[in-house]
């Protein structure tokens, strides 16, 4: 095994079958060697949660997050009092609530979650969520007084709602309104009777990295200790919060927050839940997702999150709320096959928009603009934030995509770490370039006159300029060298341990060095997974897949049996098949030996 320093490149490779240079994560030794010895677990182990920035104290939480160690008192959240009050208040009058939703994960599970305790607590819910082109993100007055009206006197608002001062406004004295939101905040709060949001300007809860979902279900454990305060319980059960993990969990990883932490521990617990198939709607999912095994964070990533997605990308937005909320199983069940066959049209949707707007991508990189702006009229709005992410994981740039029409270009970005796109949409508007625009650092949305792009386009050049010193390509950051003869099971499950990965938790990634391939084929749809079997010194073998292989020199290289040694980067994961467990190897990249 080796350790480096930071930026020190590994095994000379500067640059790699895919571009890319590679280096080793910089790791405290002495840290990891200290971790290792206390907890007595294997020093790859020790190492590995060094290099991730876990201190000694911290590591038996990273090994066992639990909520009970790391959930913090609801009230350190600004407003949270009044919030669990008020919906306390509506509780016990078993008054009608009006919830209003978002059209993402994050959006879809807060609502589930909010619409599900308030049912269970007595209230009858209304719930509403917008349509993306109709109705645009967040409140808007017309929705919101349409729920007033048939009897809601208390809004609920979730995933959005923090800049609602508009759409708040002409309710007043009609229903009183709380924000349960993670977005950026800006100014002062809307004068409504609760916003939760550790982004508002004045909390000081350190818990900005959270979603809505959580802050949601961190509103709903301030409700039940408001009402068991109010002697509510007497006499009837309280709702197991517990059950709802998986909710917060799905969110937490849909919506890339940090998987540190409190997060870590909500995804953790919460993947347990999922695991149970208690709802109908996730089992559903799974299983059209044909995932039979445990959820993983990357089935919550890859499988469910785009079929919930694309029900407010290109079809009813309220379709994903529905599902998580569905008790009948045939109902879940239709809907799941349902949003599969949606999320299938919206493949082909992005797919035409994709290719063309990877040029013009490309165009600009060339050209010397440190952020990516494309714009095109028909371009469909609901699939613009995946081609910005696609954009931005191929040039590693800040990426925005718009669609126009009627003179108005909407769209969506996606920003790479370090880089904080939210702000500067935030910026932009305040600056009068946009009609509307918000977001978070890693992602935002905005609309604005089409004849204003290019001048929304050196806004961000300017103001984004450091992400012009990016590579190309982002390094690929590794942990350390294995022999094939030791990468077996026991070691893949002791690195398993270490999940769940995500943003903030990344998934060690390992070197084989100078191996060679021995065997190779194409398997699954379309032939896009590259299996080999891969030989090292000394005769050890081991199974390797590369997903989604294209034509390039990566899969080149992995279809030369008898080839030229290689260095193959990948991840090492632990696969059971009918009660055994292997080890596989999972590749990222190469490099010729």
């Amino acid at each position: 095994m080796v350790a480096g320093l930071s930026f020190l490149t590994a095994l000379g490779v500067e640059k790699s079958l895919t571009g890319r240079r590679w280096v080793w994560r910089p790791v405290e030794e002495r840290i990891g060697q200290a971790i290792a010895q206390q907890l007595g677990v294997p020093e790859l182990v020790g190492r590995l949660l060094a290099g991730r920035g876990v201190t000694l104290a911290q590591a038996p939480d990273f090994l066992d997050p639990t909520l009970r160690a790391l959930l913090p008192d609801p009230s350190r959240l600004q407003d949270m009092d009044k919030a669990a009050a008020r919906l306390a208040d509506a509780v016990q009058a078993g008054a009608c609530v009006g919830v209003f939703g978002d059209y993402d994960v994050d959006g879809a599970c807060s609502a589930a979650l909010m619409v599900s305790v308030l049912r269970g607590l007595g209230c009858q819910v209304l719930h509403h969520v917008p349509d993306r082109i109709l109705e645009g993100y967040g409140p808007n007055t017309a929705a919101l007084r349409s729920m007033a009206e048939r009897g809601a006197r208390l809004i609920v608002c979730v995933d959005c709602g923090t800049t609602g001062h508009d759409a708040f406004a002409p309710l007043h004295n009609i229903a009183d309104v709380v924000v349960f939101d993670h977005h950026k905040s800006e100014g002062l709060p809307p004068q409504i009777a609760a916003l939760v949001n550790p982004n508002r300007l004045d909390c000081e809860s350190g818990l900005g990295n959270i979603c809505a979902t959580a802050v949601a279900f961190m509103g709903c454990i301030a409700l039940l200790r408001v009402l068991r305060g109010r002697g509510f319980f007497a006499g009837r059960a309280e709702p197991d919060l517990r059950e709802l993990l998986d909710l917060v969990a799905l969110a937490t990883i849909c919506d890339v927050m940090p998987l540190t932490g409190l997060n870590r521990a909500f995804v953790a617990q919460g993947l347990r839940v999922m695991a149970k198939r208690n709802r109908p709607g996730i089992a559903a999912l799974l299983d059209v997702a044909k995932l039979s095994n445990a959820p993983t964070a990357m089935n919550c990533g890859f499988a469910l999150g785009p079929r919930i997605n694309a029900s407010g990308r290109i079809a009813e937005p309220d379709m994903g709320l529905r599902l998580l909320l569905a008790d009948d199983v045939g109902e879940a069940t239709d809907l799941a096959n349902t949003l599969d066959t949606v999320n299938r049209q919206r493949q082909t949707v992005e797919a035409g928009i994709l290719q063309t707007a990877m040029a013009l991508a490309e165009a600009q990189i060339a050209a010397g603009h440190a952020v990516v702006l494309v714009a095109q009229a028909d371009w469909h709005t609901g699939v613009v934030g995946i081609v910005a992410g696609r954009i931005k994981e191929k040039f590693n740039r800040p990426a925005l995509v718009a669609g126009i029409a009627d003179g108005v270009a909407k769209g969506s970005g996606r920003s790479v770490p370090g880089v904080d796109l939210g702000a500067a949409v935030i910026a932009a508007r305040q600056s009068g370039l946009l009609k509307t625009g918000g977001g978070h650092a890693m992602a935002a949305g905005f609309g604005l006159a089409a004849e204003d792009v290019l001048a929304f386009h050196a806004f961000l050049d300017e103001r984004l300029a450091q992400a012009s010193t990016l590579p190309s390509a982002t390094d690929l950051t590794l942990e350390a060298v294995l022999a094939v003869a030791g990468a077996d099971a026991g070691l893949a499950e002791m690195v398993g341990k270490l999940g769940p990965f995500g943003n903030g938790n990344e998934e060690p990634l390992f070197v084989l060095p100078r191996v060679r391939v021995v065997k190779s084929d194409r398997i699954g749809k379309d032939a896009a997974t590259i299996r080999v079997m891969v030989e090292g010194e000394g005769g050890a073998r081991l199974k390797a897949l590369l997903f989604r292989a294209k034509e390039d020199e990566l899969a080149s290289a992995l279809s030369r049996v008898g080839g030229a040694p290689l260095h193959l980067a990948g991840h090492l994961r632990a696969e059971s098949w009918n009660g055994r467990v292997t080890a596989g190897f999972f590749i990222t990249d190469a490099a010729p030996a």
